[in-house]
């Protein structure tokens, strides 16, 4: 992490290089940081070196584009707490063809009494997600293979998503038949075992566990 100078003055390298694994963007506590008051940022703003992305989070106009950066501004939006699950999940790593209908965010369980001005089009979910079920997708954080196709199924995602996203998994070893086995018993979800048969003629019967989800959207 580079220093910051001893007399407080605002240093661009330093707001670059926090902007940098963020796709470009910085909050405002960042900008702070690095020595920016905020009629220093609205004199950056005016001057076209910096854009404001949403509400106290801007983005440094010169840096390159990048993917996924809807994403970005809604994890900072989180202070850098909430992790993409479910169907955006299923979209980051290539496990479904369907687009997701919104951005879905798991953030701490504790945030489930907060009033929460949730950025538009996003999805809530509560879920204390452990280290070790996540992963880098890019500049944000996602969650693990297996985990996402689990909570696809608990919050009663359309059958035929978890289905190809099972198929699709298994296909290109993201996780084994067996460790989803587990997981699927351990979450009760045992009507989607028979997703783990071999197919035969017709289709394969089961049944939604028909788990109710916390949510909250904004359209």
């Amino acid at each position: 992490m580079p220093k910051r100078r001893q007399d407080g003055a605002p240093e661009w390298a330093r707001l670059y290089e926090m902007a940098e694994p963020q796709g470009g963007y910085v909050t405002t506590a960042q900008a702070h940081e690095a020595g920016y008051s905020n009629p220093l940022l609205n004199y950056y703003v005016r001057e076209g070196r910096l854009k404001r992305a949403a509400r106290g989070i801007y983005r440094l106009a010169y840096f390159p584009a990048g993917d996924n950066e809807d994403l970005v501004v809604v994890w900072l939006w989180s202070g850098q707490e909430g992790v993409f699950s479910h169907e955006t999940a299923l979209a980051l790593y290539e496990l479904s063809d369907a687009l997701p209908h919104g951005k879905h965010l798991s953030v701490p369980s504790s945030w489930r009494p907060r009033r929460l001005r949730v950025p538009r089009g996003t999805e809530l979910y509560y879920a204390d997600i452990d280290q070790d079920q996540r992963a880098w997708a890019g500049p944000v954080p996602v969650t693990k293979p297996l985990r996402t196709v689990v909570d696809c199924a608990k919050a009663e995602s359309d059958l035929g998503l978890v289905e190809q996203a099972i198929e699709q998994g298994l296909a290109r070893g993201l996780f084994g038949k067996e460790e989803l086995r587990r997981a699927l018993v351990d979450e009760e979800l045992h009507g989607l075992l028979p997703m783990l048969r071999p197919r035969t003629r017709g289709r394969r019967r089961f049944t939604h566990p028909g788990r109710v989800r916390s949510k909250r959207t904004v359209k």
